[in-house]
């Protein structure tokens, strides 16, 4: 009980932070003529119109928007269409408010696409939908600043020019690259290889072709292609192609950096989704009970330490923040927190940007949601404020042109090439690689080519023993589901099992399936970091297989960091956080990352492995592909289910080779 009211004390200092932040305008607001007198006050009621929001309304009424939250308690969690809004007549300016001029552009529609903002949207969101650069969108439109885009804001995209190709020839006139034509069964893991390019180089070049189409041209970088080779492709990611900016990265520390006598101030802007409306909302509807055959439906009031759920993993991070900020602070750092409620919407954001409300910051934890995440990456770009990711992703994509931004949890792609480098410990045995029929096929290819590649430096193409075992629910194949993975198993030797999938019911069937055949197979099972968190299995099934997983986090619990850590969260919020608390990782990312600037400066932010702090749970190592693109964290520690029903750290096992 002390635990959930603590969390509560801490709902309400962020609703508390959140209530002095302001919102921006969306739409043109006219002011009401209906007022009313209410407890001797005369008021203007105004009714919400769609796209109004809580900054456009106060500026329109020539209020502060904590004065209008003040007399409208229930708006500090967002507003809803058709509310009515109380504004005292005393506190509103005689004129009406000037609203933002949207800029006129000189219209040429054979030159340019005009494109009107929707909500979120961003110059970085357009140069990705026209397949043009952002400083060609600037030029097309002199003066524009991006800290005041605003909905209904007319754009002036710059068209591509098209190339026509003839039907009898896959070269045009334009000598620099020769166009391959798509045939049946090509994908661009095949592509690149038939001329001896990366995979990433290939797609840099046809970004506007994710997933090229029969009778597609793709670019080629190079005039006479690479004479197509019997052998299986293979994808070697380490291969570095001459037209693609690779990063040299500094070697990590071989010992933690000292973190002690910091100096200097830093703000800090936290944009997580803590569902401040929701809380708000004290009742609920029971109609688990009916009477007479009709559901009952009683009001019930919520107690007050009560917390809407989806917001208690974003207040746990919050408080692993907080005790970083405190622990940093009694080192000598000056440390400002500023606090807001992002969930998926993207105005409130927008309205934060358009503010001014995040210029001065120095670092921003968050947000979420990967169209605001988008937003906040586009709009720190433009002045170097680096941008953390606290959260999974998966896919890495929104890397690409952000150098600001940070992701701290490895996507997909990462753990991907762990397990791929992995294989080569099993190069002689039969491995079978379990596939999702949901997912993507080019997805599944590249992961396939990517083991490919690893098991090419131990083994021989020919010798490979590598099968596809398509997964499909037991509601499709019934008793057979289990004989269909007999079938594919070898009785001599040992079978690696790679799981490549995160769905839930694709992870517990499968590892179900296997383990009901490991008394008569040698069978390894191996995962993604999400199979860590299932909670619909039996967890003596893990324990039995020995299963192996790349996971971000390891907690050694007998290290004196994690004795005290837990120390000072006892003393501060009466609790202590579970091992799959997201309060270790809101430590350990603000933890690194304000002694890193404090440290090193924008010299940090450049190269980050030069800072390698004592953290919780993890050993950040972050690397990026090119200059331009932003950072990712490559660090994976390989766990295993032991027989003695613990979990393991396998050593030496959490970096790439």
């Amino acid at each position: 009980m002390k635990g959930r009211m603590s969390r509560g004390y801490i709902l309400c200092m962020v609703l508390l932070l959140f209530f002095l932040a302001p919102s921006a305008a969306q739409v043109q607001v006219e002011r009401t003529r209906d007022k009313a007198i209410i407890g001797g006050v005369q008021y203007f009621l105004h009714s919400v119109k769609k796209g109004e929001t809580i900054f456009s309304i106060s500026k329109a009424y020539g209020i502060t928007t904590d004065q209008l939250v003040r007399n409208n308690p229930g708006s500090a969690g967002g507003i809803k269409e058709a509310q009515v809004l109380r504004i005292p007549v005393m506190l509103v300016d005689s004129a009406p408010s000037a609203q933002p001029q949207i800029p006129q552009v000189q219209r040429d529609e054979a030159k340019y696409i005009y494109h009107v903002l929707q909500p979120g949207e961003t110059i970085y969101f357009l140069s990705k939908k026209y397949g043009t650069e952002e400083e060609d969108i600037f030029k097309a439109n002199p003066g524009i600043d991006i800290t005041k885009l605003s909905t209904g804001m007319e754009i002036a995209v710059p068209r591509k020019e098209k190339v026509i190709i003839s039907q009898e020839t896959s070269r045009p006139p334009d000598s620099k690259y020769y166009y391959h034509k798509v045939l049946n069964g090509e994908t661009l893991a095949s592509i690149a290889k038939k001329y001896n390019l990366t995979l990433r180089s290939l797609r840099k070049e046809n970004r506007d072709l994710r997933f090229p189409q029969v009778g597609d041209y793709l670019k080629i970088p190079g005039i006479k292609p690479v004479p197509e080779k019997p052998a299986e492709p293979v994808v070697a990611e380490n291969v570095t192609h001459e037209n693609e900016e690779k990063v040299a990265e500094p070697l990590k520390p071989e010992g933690w950096t000292p973190v002690n006598n910091l100096r200097g101030s830093v703000n800090v802007a936290v944009l997580l989704p803590f569902y401040l409306a929701e809380n708000e909302d004290r009742i609920e509807i029971d109609s688990t009970q009916a009477v007479k055959g009709r559901k009952n439906y009683n009001v019930i009031a919520r107690s007050d330490d009560w917390i809407y759920p989806r917001s208690v993993g974003f207040i746990e991070l919050y408080e692993g923040i907080l005790l970083a900020a405190d622990t940093l602070r009694s080192l000598g750092l000056d440390i400002n927190l500023h606090t807001y409620d992002i969930t998926a919407d993207t105005a409130y954001l927008t309205t934060l940007i358009e503010g001014g409300d995040l210029n001065n910051m120095d670092l921003i934890i968050g947000p979420v949601y990967s169209k605001n995440l988008a937003i906040a990456a586009a709009f720190a770009r433009t002045r170097g404020i680096p941008v953390v990711s606290p959260v999974p992703l998966k896919k890495n994509l929104v890397l690409e042109g952000n150098p600001s931004l940070f992701i701290a949890n490895p996507s997909l792609e990462v753990a991907q090439k762990y397990i791929a480098e992995k294989t080569r410990d099993f190069a002689a045995d039969n491995i079978l690689l379990i596939r999702d029929d949901s997912v993507a096929s080019e997805e599944t290819d590249n992961f396939r080519n990517m083991i490919l590649g690893d098991l090419g430096s131990s083994i021989s193409p020919g010798e490979t023993k590598l099968k596809d075992f398509v997964f499909y629910s037991r509601s499709a194949f019934g008793a057979d589901s289990i004989n269909r993975l007999t079938r594919s198993l070898s009785e001599i030797g040992e079978n690696l099992v790679i799981i490549d999938s995160e769905d839930n019911p694709v992870m517990s069937e499968s590892i179900t399936d296997i383990h009901t055949l490991s008394r008569k197979f040698n069978l390894k099972v191996i995962g993604y970091p999400n199979m860590r968190y299932l909670d619909n299995l039996d967890p003596r099934i893990c324990f039995d297989l020995g299963l192996m997983i790349y996971s971000p986090y390891w907690i050694d619990y007998s290290r004196e960091n994690v004795k005290q850590f837990l120390k000072d969260f006892m003393n501060k919020f009466r609790t202590q956080p579970s091992e799959m608390s997201y309060a270790w990782q809101g430590y350990d990312i603000a933890y690194y990352f304000l002694s890193g600037l404090s440290i090193h400066g924008r010299e940090f932010l450049e190269t980050p492995r030069i800072h390698n702090p004592e953290l919780l749970q993890t050993e950040f190592d972050f690397q990026r592909k090119t200059s331009t693109d932003g950072f990712e964290n490559q660090k994976l520690f390989l766990i295993r289910y032991s027989n003695n029903y613990q979990l393991e750290l396998i050593p030496g096992a959490g970096t790439i080779r």
